[in-house]
């Protein structure tokens, strides 16, 4: 296990997923506030844009983890 790597990508992970959220729950908030939707359309937006921004990090592991390898080459020999 690559250690530096690990802590390298899980750093990134949680500084880009707190502006993902952050960003996916706002726009719900601002939404349904700017329409008069209520608070219960409000929370579903927030939720569905949870849902794409989970997909976003998703995304981001699986490019972060091909480009900083978190398995040592030696570990992919054995």
């Amino acid at each position: 296990m690559n250690t530096r790597n690990l802590i390298t990508i899980l750093s990134m992970m949680v500084l880009v997923g707190t502006e993902v959220f952050a960003v996916a729950i706002a726009a719900g908030w601002a939404l349904a506030g700017l329409f008069d939707l209520g608070d219960t359309v409000g929370h579903v937006l927030m939720a569905v844009f949870s849902v794409g921004a989970a997909w976003v990090m998703l995304q981001l592991w699986r490019r972060a983890t091909s480009i900083e390898p978190l398995r040592d080459s030696a570990s992919k020999t054995r």
